[in-house]
């Protein structure tokens, strides 16, 4: 759960706001004036955090119901830490806000600054927010039109400056870290307690004759080898690198594998079906080796370890940076600002708007009929309010930083009586 809400709190406001409307459900009003921390003797409001928070506990709510069907009673479940997720989410939040002030004071430093074109974006922005969301809604959060400005300047220098630092790294990839392998696979299990060792026997019977019958024609499809066989049996393609590496944290498509199954990928040539069943703790496996050196692996490959060495490298750099700031945190303040189950936000879905077909052409001259005009956009529906529960306590990572700086227009908030 901590590494979801830690993906959530970077894509919270990707594009600067795309997610601008909420919709608020246990009605409370915030003080958002008070200070909640200073870092460096700059004050930080506790409507940014606010506001920060309120979408971050929005998307998260969204990323479960979308990847798990549910996010009931999550927030306020405790781990064994006795804190709650809600409380863990609002202190990730005021970590992730505290963040951007400190990158305000890098930006310098690396020649980034709002432009005239971005700074009219988001004042444009912070002021449909304002009149697009509810009196209810905005005292909820506890924000005002300025806070909303500030905290869309702030992740807009956000953006630009990740690009900056991750540069300075000047992170690259082997090709012994790059480098992948292809092969095809079928996995007999037996593992589990209620297994007996006949039952066992059979499967092994089983792995061997689909081994048999790759070795009578090593191209053959190995799904319908296996399929006929046993019908519930089917292949699998999968990845590994070329050179075995001693950090299993840096290979870990390697590491999804038994080490007795890679030890026979890596001796076979290309196109070639391993001579024996191979057994392990948890079952039998039959191999082929597809590829010795699989150019499309290998490319994506080099990329994701890119990206996560890149990212690796801004967050030891910024969590430096915090480490040796001069940072004082409100706790009295901070608690005010609650996640919980019963007060919820959400972010109501949009009716698209429906697109205006042409006339045809007439063959003759028929009196002129008007092209309806395009439907308006109805009002935002609200969806369900949702319970969620990330937990984090550290930082968020920024992830995946969208390159665009653009501040879309939010869309209207309607607040839940």
């Amino acid at each position: 759960m901590k590494e979801m809400i830690k993906r959530t709190a970077v894509v919270t406001l990707a594009g600067v706001m795309a997610a601008g409307m909420l919709t608020g459900c246990g009605s409370k009003t915030l003080d958002g004036t008070k200070t909640v921390a200073t870092i460096d003797g700059t004050d930080i409001p506790l409507g940014i955090v606010s506001l920060y928070a309120r979408q971050q506990q929005e998307q998260t709510t969204a990323m479960y119901l979308s990847f798990m069907g549910s996010a009931d009673n999550i927030w306020d479940t405790s781990d064994d830490s006795g804190e709650t997720y809600g409380e863990q989410a609002v202190d990730s939040s005021l970590k992730a806000v505290e963040l951007m002030y400190l990158l305000k004071e890098k930006a310098a430093d690396y020649n980034v600054e709002i432009t005239d074109d971005e700074e009219t974006a988001i004042a444009d922005a912070a002021s449909q927010f304002m009149s697009d969301n509810s009196e209810e809604t905005i005292k909820e959060l506890g924000v005002t039109e300025d806070q909303v400005k500030t905290l869309l300047e702030l992740r807009t220098i956000q953006q630009k400056t990740h690009d900056s630092i991750v540069a300075e790294g000047n992170i690259t990839v082997s090709d012994d870290e790059a480098n992948q392998s292809s092969f095809t696979y079928v996995s007999i299990s037996t593992s589990g307690d209620d297994i007996t060792d006949d039952e066992k026997a059979e499967k092994k019977e089983q792995a061997q004759e689909i081994l048999d019958k790759m070795k009578e024609d090593p191209t053959a499809d190995m799904s319908e080898v296996a399929k006929e066989v046993d019908d519930s049996y089917s292949a699998v393609q999968g990845n590994f690198t070329v050179k075995e590496s001693d950090d299993e944290d840096e290979d870990e498509d390697s590491s999804a594998y038994p080490e007795e199954v890679l030890t026979v990928l890596r001796g076979l040539t290309e196109g070639e079906v391993a001579s024996d069943i191979i057994e392990t703790d948890t079952g039998y496996y039959v191999v082929r080796l597809d590829k010795v050196l699989d150019e499309d692996a290998t490319a994506s490959k080099r990329e994701s370890l890119k990206s996560s060495k890149e990212e690796d490298y801004y967050t030891e750099t910024t969590d430096g940076w915090l480490d040796d700031a001069d940072v004082k945190e409100v706790k009295k303040v901070l608690k005010t600002l609650k996640i919980t189950d019963s007060h919820t936000f959400t972010a109501p879905t949009a009716t698209p708007t429906p697109e205006v077909t042409e006339e045809p052409e007439a063959t003759e001259a028929p009196a002129a009929t008007e092209t309806p005009e395009a439907t308006e956009t109805p009002e935002a529906t609200e969806t369900p309010a949702a319970t969620e529960t990330p937990e984090a306590t550290e930082t968020p990572e920024a992830a995946e930083t969208p390159a665009t700086t653009e501040t879309p227009a939010p869309t209207a908030t309607q607040a839940a009586k």
